[in-house]
Order: C-alpha cells, then structure tokens, then sequence
C-alpha cells in the first residue's frame, strides 16, 4: 500500500477530504453489506429451528414409534437379594414364585503347595527351562517343553483337548498367559503370596457329563499339572448348573439368568428354606409417562421458538452495524444493538406460519386404533387455548397415566400406529407428525440449506453470493474512485505549485528592479 501525502502545496487537507468523499461513495456498499448480514441472520435463524426440528426426528421420535415407550413393564421382586428380572412389552402382567435352589459357579482349583524349585526360589518370571528343579519328580523329566495337554467340554458334554508347549524363554507366567489367551474357556494365574497356581473356567455351569471336573489334566503322562504345579483335579470347586423352581416346576441354566415368555432372570442368591420371591409384573406406566413429557417438552420447545419469531416486534430502525459503527460502540452496546437488528427478521414468514398450523392440525387428528381411544383429547393431551402460546401442547398427568395403565396397547395404536398409506385412517399421530416435519425441514433447507450446503444450493445462499460479488466489485470501483480523486488533488497540487514558484520568480524580478 503506498503512502499518499497531499497539501504540501496548497495546505488542504488532502486525506481528510477524500476520506469524506468516499464515506459519501462508500454508502451503497454499506448498504450492501447490512443486506448480506440480515440474509445470513435470516439463514441462522431457519437452520436453528432446523437443527430443532432434526434433533427430536432422530432421537426422540424414533422412540415415539416403538411399542416399547408405551408398553414397558416394570418388575418388582420381593427379594432382590435373591432374584431380579426384566420383562419385554409381550410378558404378562401378574405374579410369578421362584425359589432359587443353587446358583450357577464357575469351575477353579488351586496348587495343594507351594510351587518350588529344589533349594532355589521359584521366580514366575524366570524361564522354567533354568529352573530345572521344578521337573526333577516328572515322569519324563527329559520333556520339559511339552507338548502338555488339558481338556474341557462343550456344550453336548464332549471332552475338548487343549495343547501348550514351553518355550526356551517362557516363563511360568508366559506359560499361564498362554493357556489364558486360548480359545478354551480357561483362565489361569500365579498367587504371588501364597506361591501357587490357580486355575478357573471363565463360564459357569456343569459341563462334563460325567461329573468328574470341569478342566481334566492327565495326572500320569508328562505331569505338568500335577509335578509342577501342583494341582489336582480331585481338588477343583464349582462348575455348577443353576436350579429354581416357578410355580412349582424345576428349572437348570449354565448361567445365573433365564428367559421365559418375556420374563428374564437374574438370579443373585439361594433361597431360605421354606421362602421363595415373588415377581410382580406391571405396566410401566411412568416410565411411558415420561417419555411421552419429554416429547412433549420438546415440541413445546420448538412450537415456543417458532411462536417467538412470529411475535418479536421488528424494529426497522435498527439496521446491522457497519464495521466502522463498531468500532466506536463497546461490546455491550454492540450486543444490545444487535439484539433489536435481530428481533423479528423471521416475522411473517411462509414457511413457518404454514408449519406451525399444519402442526396444530396434526395433534386435532382422529386416529381409528380399532378400539375407544382415537384422539389426543381423550388422553388428556390438548393444544392450549390462549392463542399467544402458538399451539404449545399441555398435559392431564391423570387422565395420561390412566390410559396408559388401562389401554397401552390403545395409546400406542394412536401415537405409533406405522402404515405408508398417508391417507390410512389408521396411521399414528407420530407418523402424521413426522410427515409435516419433514416438510417443514424439506422447506428450510431449501431456504437457508444446511451447515453443510453451499451457497448455490439454498435460495438465501444465492442470494448472498450474488451480494458477495456485488460488493466485490463495488470495492474494486471504489478503488479506481479514490485513485481518481488522488490523481484530481494531485493535479490540482502540482497547478498550484507551479504558480507558486511563477509568483515567486516574477516578485523576484519586480524586487530587482
């Protein structure tokens, strides 16, 4: 940028002159610029309704069509030391006896001694190889690397064979690491204090049929196990089934759970003799409740958004603020100036004024479920009567808890009821709903486009792009402006500079004379 200095002749305050001169040509472009500001004001306000109306479409209306949101169950346990449960939609509602005889265990064993290694002290974390004391009583105490193998059982109750090999470097705690990584069901481990080996199965239940341990080792050929690490089967604990009795009837599982018809258990304790808990299934009608006031809370939300829009006073007056205005105001008076430039800009427009009734509409729908509730109303759900509320929703908590305690499966049928036949007489609330959203959301987005878009993609977009090159070129105009008036001052400067020094030669000559 070059330095201009201008008056040197005629002492006029060149800079401030033009300075005036192009704040006088400067002032379509500021016009320009608050026209751009208010369309991307205009465009934030839509995409944040936008972003409203996209936030409850994919969470909270999604659980708004589920069977689940209106007729879940709640299961209440008169012991739940001994037995919970959880019940799905289908499971019906009434009591259910359990009496919990034995819980499912998971298999262990543990070294009868401490594992040794002759005078020396057994390091876990040595290689068993250097240690060859922990072999001398093996039946072949010349295979010290294996192969060594140990069985488990599938579910059919088959013996399933598993090998490990020891390897130059492995120590015992390579080796433990080795056999718990395998696809076996096993894990196992080194007791650092009590210097043993523990040995588990990662399941519960009883799987060998023939009752004789859950983790089988040969006792005889090449006697890892039993040499070395000290173990015996006959020594392992667990490996247990569950048992419970309903209503009389004698149930096993693996595990310390069981579904049946909806119902799943959880089984935590064994009964005391001659006790038994009851499960108690009802609907659960507060937790359906409640998700239905969190939609409702959401809409309302929106409905409030878009009613505020529609009824903020515009203040016409108050025109976005020019960079040069900023900079002569602070943060607070900037705020507060921006706060009126804003207020109302959205006022009276289309789209959602169209949206906000067809919404209302939505909720005054008749809905055939097939039974005696068809509409909202009768649900205790209503749109307010005070017309400045812009259609909010308000709730009977009563008479909504009573249909839902009574009439589940009526009150689902009337949110929730999917078909894609929109003219279906049957189709749900959320479904009729749903489709105005996105209609409302089509629009916007067509209007302002998404964080995403690009500004050929929305009408606002393009109109701030044919704005963007406007101003561009009205910048470049006022370049070539402000250039001619320097070229004019500079001109006019050199004129008067050149009679200056006429006057001062002629004044010289007439002094001579």
């Amino acid at each position: 940028m070059s330095m201009r200095i201008g008056g040197l002749a005629s002492g006029i305050n060149t800079d401030e002159i033009i300075q005036k001169l192009m704040s006088a040509e400067r002032m379509p472009l500021e016009r320009m610029e608050q026209d751009r500001t208010l369309l991307e004001w205009q465009r934030d306000g839509y995409r944040e309704i936008y972003q409203k109306f996209f936030e409850m479409d994919n969470n909270l209306m999604l659980d708004m069509k589920l069977s689940r949101t209106y007729q879940s169950k709640t299961v209440n346990s008169s012991n739940s030391n001994v037995v919970t449960a959880t019940a799905n939609p289908s499971t019906m509602d009434g009591s259910y006896n359990i009496t919990v005889e034995q819980l499912a265990t998971t298999a262990i064993n543990r070294s009868t001694s401490s594992i040794v290694a002759g005078n020396a002290p057994f390091d876990p974390n040595k290689p068993m190889v250097d240690q060859l004391d922990l072999f001398a009583n093996t039946i072949d105490s010349s295979n010290i690397t294996g192969p060594f193998t140990f069985s488990t059982f599938n579910e059919n109750g088959e013996a399933v064979e598993h090998t490990f090999t020891i390897g130059e470097n492995d120590s015992l705690n390579d080796v433990l690491k080795q056999i718990s990584d395998a696809d076996n069901n096993v894990r196992a481990f080194y007791d650092s204090t009590a210097k043993t080996v523990i040995i588990e199965s990662t399941r519960t239940g009883n799987f060998n049929k023939e009752g004789q341990g859950e983790i089988v080792f040969n006792e005889t050929d090449n006697a890892f196990f039993t040499n070395v690490l000290n173990l015996s089967t006959a020594n392992e604990k667990g490996g247990t089934d569950a048992k419970f009795t309903y209503n009389g009837l004698e149930f096993t599982s693996k595990e310390n759970t069981y579904e049946f018809s909806g119902l799943k258990l959880e089984l935590k304790g064994v009964s005391k003799v001659g006790e038994s808990t009851n499960l108690s299934v009802t609907n659960n009608v507060d937790g359906a409740f409640d998700s239905i006031m969190e939609f409702v809370d959401k809409y309302n939300e929106i409905v409030e958004m878009i009613n505020k829009t529609q009824t903020e006073e515009r203040y016409r007056d108050y025109k976005p603020l020019t960079k040069a205005q900023k900079d002569e105001m602070d943060e607070k008076q900037i705020e507060l100036w921006e706060e009126k430039a804003k207020s109302g800009i959205l006022r009276g427009d289309n789209i959602l004024t169209s949206g906000a009734f067809n919404l209302r509409q939505t909720w005054y729908s008749t809905v055939q479920t097939g039974g005696e509730i068809t509409s909202l109303t009768q649900i205790g759900i209503t749109t307010t009567s005070d017309f400045r509320n812009g259609g909010k929703l308000e709730v009977n908590e009563d008479k909504l808890k009573e249909a839902l305690r009574d009439n589940p499966e009526e009150v689902y049928k009337l949110f929730s009821n999917a078909t894609d036949d929109k003219d279906d007489p049957s189709r749900g609330i959320i479904d009729r709903l749903d489709d105005s959203i996105n209609s409302i959301m089509k629009q916007m987005e067509e209007r302002a486009g998404k964080t995403t878009s690009t500004l050929d993609n929305y009408t606002l977009g393009k109109r701030i792009k044919d704005l963007n090159t406007r101003i561009t070129d009205f910048e470049d105009r006022l370049t070539r402006i402000e250039s001619r008036y320097w070229k004019q001052f500079s001109a006019m400067e050199k004129a008067i500079s050149q009679m200056n020094a006429q006057s001062t030669q002629l004044f010289s000559q007439f002094g001579g004379m």
